[in-house]
């Protein structure tokens, strides 16, 4: 009888172990979600104007996306996406607006920062209207389960505001420095032509070709041989992005691309960016 009830009391306790395990392998699996929906403070086209910069341009919301696990509505983390891009681009742009909101239902622009997307990230040009058009994406921890809201189109037209960098007063833009094929100018020099940047507008200068020498450093000047002015760098000398940064007045120098050969420098004073692309 004893052994009986050992046996007994062994396979209970195996089922009551079997049993556990199996409570231990259960699986928490997705179920799915509901799509974001965007709503904004109104329709149609959006206020902007440099004598209302500080005013409200927009109020967007949208629904929590209540994503749902076998246990329950989620309890993770949800991050939001907010994307702006010209209608027809299909938010395929390379210039497009992406803006990560974190746990957020809602997000506000005054006129001066969404005005600064337009210009400076859409590179949209001030003055003329656009269309342009806005979704939110939802997602969990690891860009997983995205779900897409609906669109809503606007009219917007951007204003011009007052260049990051003010421009040369000389009107004229020149490059210098060891990566150049005339190296560092000296006090005095007279004008070179084949280091001076064509015009395009007030604020916008394109160098279409020019020989670097890889590693080397450069400045950009208003007045060859004048060292009285010049632009480089926003941050210590040969720190930059070697095929673009910011710069200023007064700057630090700028470091070529490793590569010696022919390159396009772009100098943007209203973005206060440069560019450098191999040719």
């Amino acid at each position: 009888m004893k052994a009986l009830f050992h046996k007994l009391f062994f396979i209970s306790a195996l089922a009551v172990a079997l049993g556990s395990c199996k409570k231990d392998e259960a699986k928490d699996f997705f179920e799915g979600g509901t799509n974001p929906v965007l709503t904004a403070s109104l329709s149609g086209s959006i206020p902007l104007s440099y004598a209302t910069e500080g005013n409200n341009a927009i109020d967007l919301n949208w629904t929590n996306p209540d994503y749902r696990f076998t246990s329950g509505i989620s309890s993770q983390d949800v991050n939001y996406t907010l994307e702006i891009d010209t209608v027809g681009a299909n938010f395929t742009n390379p210039n497009k607006v992406t803006i990560v909101i974190s746990k957020e239902l809602s997000r506000s622009f005054i006129q001066s920062q969404f005005n600064d997307y337009l210009l400076n990230t859409l590179l949209l040009v001030p003055g003329m209207q656009h269309n342009i058009e806005m979704r939110v994406k939802s997602a969990l921890s690891g860009d997983n389960a995205v779900l897409i809201s609906n669109v809503l189109q606007f009219q917007v037209t951007p204003y011009a505001i007052p260049p990051k960098v003010a421009p040369p007063a000389s009107g004229n833009l020149y490059i210098t420095g060891s990566a150049t094929p005339a190296s560092w100018m000296g006090g005095g020099d007279p004008e070179l032509v084949s280091q001076k940047f064509n015009k395009i507008s007030t604020t916008l200068f394109e160098l279409p070709s020019i020989a670097l020498t890889g590693g080397g450093s450069y400045l950009f000047v208003p007045v060859y041989g004048d060292w009285g002015n010049k632009y480089g760098f926003t941050g210590a000398n040969n720190t930059n992005n070697v095929n673009g940064d910011d710069f200023k007045k007064e700057g630090g120098d700028m470091l070529a691309p490793a590569a010696s050969g022919n390159y396009k420098i772009t100098v943007d004073f209203q973005r206060g960016k440069f560019t450098v692309v191999k040719l």
